[in-house]
């Protein structure tokens, strides 16, 4: 393979070979030829095929066709080469809410052969100039909409040349620079394995990580789970709630769509409320979305069963069985739910709705593999409880971070989800390997225990952590936000133990219950349990 780097950053950056889990390409679809450019195969080549003319985005404020898209984008790559001075292999900071012209700017940084790193829109100066130094940044593309927090991190970063703001009229817009460009622009003949994004993890732990992937890592996961377990069509019309930074919502907004032709509705504000709108507006027929809106959006199960609403996506956190039952007694839809990880790019474990089970995540995606180790990597058989370990055309590469050797053990990816695998294939979610609570010699899962409590009518959500107890040297320890009309006092509790006691084995009840008005989540839904723990 021939890189088209001249910044080599990224490459004098990945982990050492052997820090690297094993790679496998068994599958047809997945032998990439050595130069690939990942903006070609999924916008140029609906062009090249007469394909011009679909709809592809669509927005509250604009709709464009592939054709729209491409010249957009090329005129983008075109200001970010002859105006902003990007050469292949710089870092590009991406930083804005999902629209449009986020995506336009993605796939322009790809053409150049540059390295797209997303940002969430929520991120405040200090957490934009962590992202700046940690992947050396030389420019960035915000929306106009963030500029303040933007200008703050700029001023403390000495390696950001050069930025441009888009959507807002203005003679020194990425706008007005578009208009000054051609829409013609040659992408850059990249090598299948040069970088195309570093995605920083959404910090559940509450230390973000950097993680590199290649032009082939991306179409890798279109070739895998969305062939084998979405299976879209062109016709299909996606829309969800996670953030274009966020890996799980650039897969199922921009690259699962537009692999096969399809279009996507982005908004850029995604509650359940908005999403039941659109919805209905859009006629989308594809969400992805987390555990906790559709529980959210269940009660509206009349109106979306007039929708054409067919495949619905749960990936984030765990999904729990009880809000699997509960959509799909609202809207008759099975959930697909799925496992994925940024360090992997998208999801390794998942089923199709015909072939879900209760209370499991799924069975390993075609072209991954997966199983079930011990501390020193012996694979353990059916049945028994431990680390979850993965590895397939994907992997975990962070960027100059200790913690890739203990991501990356054996050849294989760990997780950090405790889980057991069944006789048929199926994988069930346990817990977060340190989330695990050992009571009195008892080991705990605390989602076993969430699970159980949000059975109650009273719950809305839960999150359960171990504390520290001088007897039992931990107890289970909950955090209720109750539901409107229900009083947080001590009958409550009571109440709640009880209900607990009646649900799963006795010893596994919440010892403490702490009831609050909300929990802590990522920006990405993400439940952070770390921050619990720290009240503690």
């Amino acid at each position: 393979m021939t890189t088209a780097h001249t910044d080599h950053f990224a490459r004098n950056h990945l982990p050492p070979s052997d820090q690297q889990p094993v790679y496998l390409f068994d599958l047809p679809e997945l032998r990439f030829p050595e130069q690939l450019n990942c903006a070609t195969e999924l916008l140029d080549r609906h062009i090249d095929n007469g394909q011009g003319d679909r709809l592809c985005i669509r927005s509250p404020k604009v709709s464009w066709t592939y054709a729209e898209l491409f010249d957009k984008a090329n005129r983008i790559a075109n200001v970010l080469v002859h105006s902003m001075g990007v050469v292949p292999g710089n870092r590009v900071l991406l930083h804005g809410p999902n629209n449009p012209m986020m995506v336009a700017c993605w796939f322009a940084i790809v053409k150049v052969g540059a390295i797209a790193v997303a940002t969430m829109p929520l991120l405040r100066a200090k957490e934009l100039k962590a992202v700046i130094d940690k992947a050396e940044i030389c420019h960035a593309l915000c929306d106009a909409s963030l500029s303040a927090e933007m200008r703050n991190a700029a001023m403390q970063c000495p390696t950001l040349k050069s930025i441009q703001h888009y959507n807002y009229e203005g003679p020194d817009s990425l706008e007005a620079a578009m208009e000054r460009q051609s829409g013609v622009f040659p992408n850059a003949n990249t090598a299948a394995d040069d970088t195309c994004i570093i995605a920083f993890t959404s910090g559940t732990t509450g230390i973000p990580k950097a993680t590199m992937h290649f032009h082939r890592d991306v179409m890798a996961v279109c070739a895998c789970w969305s062939h084998h377990v979405l299976r879209p069509s062109a016709d299909d019309v996606f829309m969800g709630s996670p953030p274009l930074a966020f890996t799980f919502g650039l897969g199922g907004l921009v690259l699962f769509p537009m692999s096969v032709g399809a279009s996507t509705v982005l908004l850029e504000k995604a509650g359940p409320p908005q999403l039941l709108d659109a919805i209905e507006e859009y006629g989308a027929t594809v969400l992805f979305t987390a555990p906790t809106t559709y529980r959210t959006l269940a009660p509206r199960g009349v109106d979306l069963r007039k929708t054409g609403l067919k495949h619905c996506i749960s990936a984030g956190e765990a999904l729990p069985a009880s809000t699997r039952t509960l959509w799909r007694d609202a809207t008759g839809i099975e959930l697909i739910d799925g496992i994925g990880a940024t360090e992997m790019l998208h999801i390794f474990i998942s089923a199709d709705a015909v072939h879900a089970k209760p209370g499991a995540t799924g069975t390993v995606v075609p072209g991954y593999q997966a199983c079930i180790m011990d501390d020193d990597g012996n694979t353990l058989p059916a049945g028994q409880v431990g680390k979850l370990a993965v590895r397939g055309p994907t992997g975990c590469r962070y960027l100059a971070d200790e913690r890739q050797k203990t991501y990356v053990r054996f050849g294989w990816n760990f997780t950090g989800d405790t889980y057991l695998m069944d006789d048929d294939g199926y994988f069930f979610y346990q817990a977060r390997t340190d989330d695990m609570i050992v009571s009195a010699g008892y080991n705990i899962a605390g989602p076993e225990v969430e699970e159980a409590l949000m059975l109650h009518p009273a719950v809305a959500e839960c999150a359960v952590i171990g504390s520290a107890d001088e007897e039992r040297g931990q107890i289970v320890h909950a955090y209720v936000a109750l539901r409107p009309g229900h009083a947080g006092d001590s009958l409550m509790t009571k109440q709640l133990q009880d209900f607990v006691k009646a649900q799963i084995a006795p010893y596994k009840y919440p010892r403490a219950i702490t009831f609050v008005a909300a929990l802590p989540r990522t920006q990405t839904g993400k439940l952070q349990r770390f921050k619990l723990r720290e009240t503690l």
